[in-house]
This record gives structure tokens, sequence and C-alpha cells, in this order.
């Protein structure tokens, strides 16, 4: 028998159960990861985190499944799009917060979320079942399992839960030997107007150099932070995580934490900070001092996909949106998350929207393969 257990925060997991449940290395579901981010927004007030991290301990007190698990207030910063859903509970005289969420906060990144000690499905149809009554008990209008895997997504149909089909652009290695013969692949026009982008970075004396979390001493941390910063200050939004909660993460993580930066001569001028796993490289967040023609796709993208094809990585996944993408090789693929909804009439309603949004993204999805910037017979050719 699996008994239920509700933690206030990741690192009230030990050390040795959290590494016996099965992350396959996804360095956001690390106990260093959820505890550095937990820690990080909670010392810097209340930006709508709060844990209830779901756990099932057996017989012996060991943690059989965890769901990482949070209570919200607001939309900011999960990535599940659903502002527009508030309203019909408005008008149905139902609030919309609070409500739950699974996944890593401000980490659009598919990766799993029902952690299980041993991959048997009888322990992640325990979790679902345990979430869906956390929800009902605390009073949450709906519960989302955000960008799910295909284990768990498998999973959470079964267990009736709503599937919601998103857009990301990833960029997949055919085991190509370098970028030039990655590049190859592509017609002559692209390919020459790519060759054309990179080079405007070296043209500006620009030198690009990879760090690893652990490479990293306090002074480049700071300008990394300084970049990070800039950019939401720039478009106006919360830059969530400290200096601090980078240090912490890149001392942690070492090798699975991936920083390119960009250099005029001694000085850092850019920086994109990235994970990766045995098999993925995620490109996370990126800014800059300067104003340079192609700085942030050199970082953001080209420099990537030169670090995935020289460490044998498989995928490329740089973050949610951005058709800019394309042009640079990601391809369109399907990301999922789940929803189980309270109110059996709004569920109806919502299910009748996310049937027509299907078709919409399978649309979309088709559209953008169409501009994918390959010859027409290579893989990946929409």
């Amino acid at each position: 028998m699996l008994r239920p257990e509700l933690l206030a925060a990741a690192r009230d997991v030990s050390a040795a159960d959290w590494q016996r449940l099965a992350t396959d290395g996804d360095p956001f579901v690390s106990r260093a990861f959820l505890g550095a981010v937990e820690q990080c927004v909670t010392a810097r007030g209340p930006l709508g985190w709060q844990p209830l991290h779901l756990a099932l301990r057996d017989a012996a007190g060991r943690i059989a499944g965890l769901l990482p698990l949070y209570q919200r207030h607001h939309w900011y910063g999960d990535f599940a799009m659903d502002y527009a859903w508030a309203p019909a509970w408005q008008q149905a005289g139902l609030n919309y917060f609070p409500k739950l969420v699974s996944g890593v906060p401000f980490t659009p990144s598919p990766g799993p979320r029902l952690l299980v000690a041993k991959n048997d499905d009888a322990t992640r149809a325990a979790l679902i079942a345990a979430a869906i009554d956390l929800t009902r008990e605390t009073g949450a209008s709906n519960w989302q399992c955000l960008f799910v895997r295909e284990s768990d997504r498998a999973a959470l149909e079964a267990a009736g839960l709503l599937l919601r089909r998103g857009v990301q652009f990833h960029w997949i290695n055919r085991g190509y030997r370098d970028f030039a013969d990655f590049l190859a692949t592509f017609t002559a026009e692209k390919r020459k107007k790519l060759k054309r982008e990179r080079r405007a970075v070296s043209d500006a004396g620009l030198r690009i150099e990879t760090r690893h979390g652990d490479e990293i001493d306090d002074a480049l941390w700071s300008a990394i932070h300084r970049h990070y910063r800039s950019t939401f200050e720039r478009l106006g939004g919360v830059a969530a995580f400290s200096a601090e909660f980078f240090r912490s993460v890149g001392a942690a993580l070492g090798g699975r934490m991936v920083v390119f930066c960009a250099f005029d001569g001694e000085r850092p001028v850019a920086s994109a900070i990235c994970y990766r796993d045995d098999a993925v490289l995620y490109g996370r967040h990126w800014g800059t001092d300067i104003d340079c023609p192609g700085l942030h796709f050199e970082l953001c993208y080209h420099a990537g996909i030169e670090y995935a094809i020289s460490h044998g990585l498989q995928r490329f996944e740089p973050g949610a949106q951005g058709e800019h993408k394309i042009a640079r090789g990601f391809e369109p693929v399907s990301t999922w998350s789940a929803f189980w909804i309270a109110a059996p009439r709004l569920r109806d309603a919502v299910a009748r929207y996310l049937a027509r949004e299907d078709g919409v993204m399978l649309d979309y999805q088709d559209e953008m393969a169409g501009r994918l910037p390959y010859r027409a017979a290579e893989p990946g050719a929409g």
C-alpha cells in the first residue's frame, strides 16, 4: 500500500530517495534545480509558486513516486497558455484560481512529471489519482500536468485527463559529422544566408566560448546574470532567477549546465544559458550588453547545434515559440500537456475547445514544416 504525503519543498525529499526516482537525467526535475528554484522564488517574494509536492511512500517509508506540484494564483511563468479560460469560470460563477500545476517553474521544457522509483504503471496511476483527490480537496479549479513526455502522456490519457497539443521547434541530430555537414543539407540560398549570419559575429571581433556550470567564476556569473536580466528589462518582464540561483545550480549540475559566452577581448558581452542530459540540450535564457547583428542566433542556436553534434546529443530543444528558428533548421514538433477539470460542465467546454484547437495546431505544424530550409530530398523536409 502506498501512502500519499504532501511536501513543502523539493529539498524535503532526501538525496537518496530522489536518486531512486526515474528522471531520465533531466536537469529540470533534479533535486538541485527544483530546490534552487524554490529557494530563489521564496526569497524574492510571492512569485506565485507554492510547493505542494505529492509523494507516495512505500511500506518501508521510501518514496516510490513523486509528482512535482505547485498551487498557483496567477499564470506567470508556467506557459500553460490558459489565459482565455478564466472568463469561462467567471461566467459560471466560479473562481479559476487557485489551480494546481505539475511542471517546472519558468521552464517550458518537455520532461518527466510522474517520477517513479520503478517503471510501473500502477505507481503512475496512483500519483494521478492522488493528484485528482488533492484538486478536489483544495478547491482548485483544475490540475495541469504541463509539457509531459510520452510515457506520462499515455498514463494521463488513460486516467481521463484532457490532452492539449502545443508546438515547439526542436533540432534533430541525424548523425551529422560537424556543423558544415549539417549545413550541407540546406538549400543553397538558405545555406548562404546562414553563413553570412555567422560571419557577421566573427567580423565584429567577438570570440565565442563554451563554459559548463562548474567552470564559471563569480565575475563571469555576475555578467551572465546581467545579460539574463537585461532581456526581461527590455521586454517588460520579471527576471525570476537571482545571480545566486545560477551560481548554486551551476555548482550542483556542473557539466549538465552549459553557457555559451561572447567575449569582446576579455569582456563578456553576451551569453546564452542552456542545460543538458545525456541525449538533449535545452536552451533557456539569453541576454546581451551590445547590439550585434546575428549574435542572438549565434549564441542561442548555432553554438548549441555545434555543441550537440560534437557531444553526440540527439536533440536541441531551445525553448518555446519562435518561428525564426525554422530558418536555422529547427523542426516543428508536438508537445503535450494534460488537464483535469473539476467542474463537469466546464470540463465539457474545455474538451470541445481543445478538439477545435488541435486541428488548428496540426495545420500550423504542417505549415511550419513546409518552411524548413532543407533540400527536398533531405530528412526533415516538409
